[in-house]
């Protein structure tokens, strides 16, 4: 063997390429955001293999933007965590997001699953959007006026519609005074003012019903009577009102107890509606609570 040939260096053998190491990410991309079950299937790492209790197990350490996330990876991935709204995942993330009273009282008695619970908390009154004189209680739900005179003060929930059906309620825990308005908001419309006056309904950007008189309000003016009917009976204390907002066919509409009591407004605009609520009674309290798309009939 020449001295040349005896000196030459061996060629390094092949090794996996860094993508083929880690395995687990190419199988990532492979599968995707909707990559379906293919991609669960395809994918080698032991973590795609799992059994969905383990999974959902791992999935209830998670918080809801993950969970947001771990639900586009596949189809196996968001089934187990949206086939059972009773997981332990939803029950887990809504033992450390909601509050005990919220748990353990009547609130979210018309919410039957642990992940429409959560959901309910992240559709309740914003903290930052709100009246100076209210704040929102320790329960998440509920907001508490103060006893400040000569001012209206409302409250918007954090999060607002410009698409789709929903249903949410709204009572009284305490006396209405002279004025006490629900209905919807755009994000200008204002949520204080001075004096005792409608404030949901003042401007062009709230519509609201007065449950002290039965008026409908918009754009400052009054808009009818309602529900349309004789000798229609006033608002109870504790009586739980529910608000179906449409934005399909651009109506919102009213139920109590039961009954449909109509549709108090038509051709809402195409913009970002937000639940709200105004009320002048000191120490007064209201309480809403989002329920998700309406039931028909």
């Amino acid at each position: 063997m020449s001295p040349a040939r005896a000196g030459a260096a061996r060629p390094p053998r092949p090794g996996p390429s860094p993508a083929g190491r880690s395995g687990r990410g190419r199988e990532a991309m492979a599968a995707g955001p909707g990559g379906g079950s293919g991609g669960a299937a395809a994918a080698g790492g032991p973590g795609w293999r799992l059994p969905g209790r383990v999974l959902e197990l791992v999935f209830s350490y998670l918080e809801l933007r993950e969970l947001r996330s771990c639900a586009l990876v596949c189809k196996l991935w968001h089934r187990v965590l949206h086939g059972d709204e009773n997981s332990e995942v939803w029950r887990s993330l809504a033992a450390r997001c909601l509050a005990e009273e919220a748990l353990r009282t009547d609130i979210l008695c018309n919410v039957p699953t642990y992940k429409g619970k959560v959901r309910a908390f992240h559709h309740a009154f914003s903290t930052n959007d709100c009246s100076r004189n209210v704040y929102i209680k320790k329960n998440g739900f509920t907001l508490h006026r103060n006893p400040i005179a000569q001012s209206t003060d409302g409250a918007r929930t954090k999060i607002g519609f410009s698409e789709g059906r929903h249903a949410w309620e709204v009572w009284w825990e305490g006396p209405l005074g002279t004025v006490a308005v629900i209905g919807i908001a755009t994000k200008r419309a204002a949520m204080q003012c001075q004096g005792y006056v409608a404030l949901l309904g003042s401007d062009d950007q709230s519509w609201g019903w007065n449950l002290v008189d039965n008026n409908l309000l918009h754009n400052g003016e009054v808009n009818g009577s309602f529900p349309q009917c004789n000798n229609a009976p006033k608002y109870q204390i504790g009586e739980r009102i529910r608000v179906i907002l449409d934005m399909e066919d651009k109506t919102l509409a009213f139920e109590r107890g039961y009954e449909f009591l109509g549709v108090a407004f038509r051709g809402l605009p195409k913009v970002c509606l937000y639940p709200a609520v105004s009320a002048v009674y000191g120490n007064t309290e209201v309480t809403l609570v989002y329920l998700g798309k309406p039931l028909d009939g």
